[in-house]
């Protein structure tokens, strides 16, 4: 369904506006779906992101600020999303012996049988976005990395 449909707006300032709202859009349709897919496993897409940050470094521990900056959403609040999987029983806390001051992180192996369960399910997910081909996806993301600055540009345009 075209954007205009979805919101009911039938102009926009231009095609950078429009461009700029339709991604807002699908971020959140995206985000609502992924949302949903989780739910049944008790947590949310940002301790999921937490979760997979630190199987990624499993069995090494990560410090909190190592997963502040690979998270997605760079506005989460890790001390608490860690928390809340702490309370869980998905990972772990323990002070660094060396450093007092430093809280070493790991994924426990309830959390590692989550993400296994939800990595079974994956297929359902990337199935929402079969809807484009496997070289409009490509095309997506070089749009999508282009946009975020992957090469500046030199041509100034009008938003």
């Amino acid at each position: 369904m075209a954007l205009e449909d979805e919101i009911r707006q039938e102009k926009f300032e231009s095609d950078f506006h429009k461009t700029a709202v339709n991604i807002l859009f699908t971020s959140s349709w995206l985000y609502n779906l992924n949302a949903m897919r989780l739910k049944p496993h008790d947590i949310t897409p940002e301790q999921f992101n937490v979760l997979r940050i630190l199987r990624g470094s499993h069995p090494k521990a990560l410090m909190l600020a190592d997963i502040s900056c690979r998270m997605i959403d760079k506005s989460s609040n890790a001390t608490r999303l860690v928390e809340k999987l702490r309370q869980k029983g998905m990972v772990s806390r323990t002070q660094c012996e060396n450093n007092r001051r430093q809280v070493d992180i790991h994924i426990t192996s309830k959390g590692l049988r989550t993400l296994e369960s939800i990595d079974k399910e994956s297929k359902n997910w990337t199935g929402t976005l079969k809807n484009i081909s496997k070289e409009e996806a490509k095309e997506l993301n070089r749009i999508l990395d282009k946009l975020r600055g992957g090469k500046p540009q030199n041509v100034k345009r009008e938003m």
